[in-house]
């Protein structure tokens, strides 16, 4: 039996890549016109990171985390999300000694084993956002802007963003305990990772997806009922300057995230079109974080997107088209050396997509060929075009067929014997024909 990929472990194949290429080319240009710059943290990291930063109680850390010892002993784990890498990266490196804020993204594989489905796999792609020491509403709405005008650029039209504000340490515990006493009386509703939450993190159970656990929710205590003053001027601001921009949001004051972390602004954008799996890109503030790990106070914000999940949504673009270019058809053992120099010419010279049959094939199998790759244009070399000069270029959607001068070029292959060639001779006269043939593919 064939060997098969790992189970949730997905290949990008190369008629798939282009829309993968396209969805991180945008990300980039978006990310660094609005002044993130990229940072790359290792896929493996100590396994006490995420259990200091997610939280020992989150399904992540106790369920979905792929951890084993290394050959020293040490607990090592492959990063289930970017956040806490890149604030021990910010540590490390006392990124924190310069002046803030710091906005930083990251584009990578993340890795948790849960049951794979349709925009949700074991190993998932992310483009991660953080902006670390900034404390001000304004980057929280910078945010919301900023994933409102990515997805935009993207092509996605039907999307929802979603804010919610957590509270900070001074006014959640009293969230909590109103919670803990209201799922008291729900008991009998809860599965039975909800029942272990109530104890440590009942937020936890706004979060969970089992239909009884959701519709016990329902009634519970809004964390909008206890903020204290500074959260519910923090998040009136939010949402002041994410509406004056021009970005459109519902406030959800159920929403929470999955990860102990967070504080303050929380965030989704939702999509009708993927069923259960309808976040798209989800965040938040979180405060705390660097000092939980080790580091001096720190205010920070970030999200993150899926890859797969965006790939799922992005409409198609014509120039994914795989096909080349040019296709050179090549009769003979003269004309093939010119087809293979050509070939060379136009990639390093022009960037242009060229393929051509390395062997020595009929003209009606190169032609299937040129056709079954998507070939835009064939470019015809043999004995006859040799001889006359005279190249014959067709534009395979219109069936034009135009001739293409080919100067000194022709009459070089055509008196050439044995293997040996003059290179500066034949670099001095192909430039012309290289130009002739772009300048009719262009104009054609």
């Amino acid at each position: 039996m064939a060997i098969q990929s790992v189970r949730g472990m997905k290949d990008v194949l190369p008629p798939e890549a282009p829309r993968w290429q396209f969805i991180e080319a945008t990300a980039r240009e978006v990310l660094e016109s609005f002044g993130f710059a990229q940072i790359r943290t290792p896929v493996l990291e100590r396994t006490e990171l995420f259990a200091r930063s997610i939280g020992e109680d989150t399904d992540i850390v106790e369920k979905e985390m792929y951890t084993f010892a290394d050959r020293s002993g040490e607990a090592v784990t492959m990063r289930p999300e970017a956040t806490a890498g890149i604030v021990r990266a910010f540590l490390e490196h006392s990124l924190y000694a310069t002046p803030g804020p710091h906005k930083l993204y990251f584009l990578g594989p993340m890795f948790r084993h849960e049951r794979p489905q349709k925009g949700r796999l074991r190993q998932f792609h992310q483009i991660d956002v953080e902006v670390l020491d900034d404390a001000g509403p304004q980057v929280d709405a910078e945010l919301h802007v900023l994933v409102d005008h990515l997805l935009t650029r993207l092509g996605l039209s039907n999307v929802k963003l979603v804010i919610n504000s957590l509270g900070c340490p001074q006014c959640r515990p009293a969230f909590k305990q109103a919670l803990v006493e209201y799922f008291q009386g729900q008991k009998a509703r809860l599965c039975p990772d909800c029942l272990r939450r109530l104890a440590h993190n009942p937020l936890r159970v706004l979060d969970c997806k089992v239909e009884g656990c959701k519709a016990a929710a329902k009634g519970s205590p809004l964390i909008s009922q206890f903020w204290c003053p500074d959260c519910r001027t923090h998040f009136d601001e939010v949402r002041r300057l994410t509406e004056m921009a021009g970005v459109s949001f519902e406030t959800n004051p159920r929403l929470v995230r999955g990860l102990d972390y967070y504080t303050r602004t929380t965030f989704e954008v939702k999509t009708g079109e993927l069923g259960a799996q309808d976040a798209v890109a989800g965040g938040g503030r979180y405060d705390n974080l660097v000092e939980a790990l080790g580091g001096p106070a720190r205010p920070c914000t970030g999200f993150a997107l899926g890859l797969e999940r965006l790939a799922l949504l992005v409409p198609e673009r014509p120039e994914w088209r795989q096909g080349p270019e040019l296709f050179i058809v090549s009769l003979g053992e003269a004309p093939r050396r010119l087809a293979f120099y050509l070939c060379q010419e136009l990639r390093k010279r022009r960037h242009m997509r060229v393929e051509m049959s390395n062997e020595d094939k009929s003209l009606k199998a190169q032609l299937r060929r040129a056709n079954k790759d998507g070939a835009r244009w064939v470019l015809f070399l043999g004995g006859e075009e040799l001889s006359s000069s005279q190249a014959q270029l067709k534009q395979m959607s219109q069936g034009r067929q135009f001739e293409v001068a080919m100067g000194r070029v022709g009459d070089f292959f055509k008196n050439l014997e044995g293997p040996e060639m003059d290179n500066k001779v034949l670099a001095g006269i192909i430039d012309d024909f290289v130009d002739a043939i772009c300048a009719k593919i262009k104009t054609g």
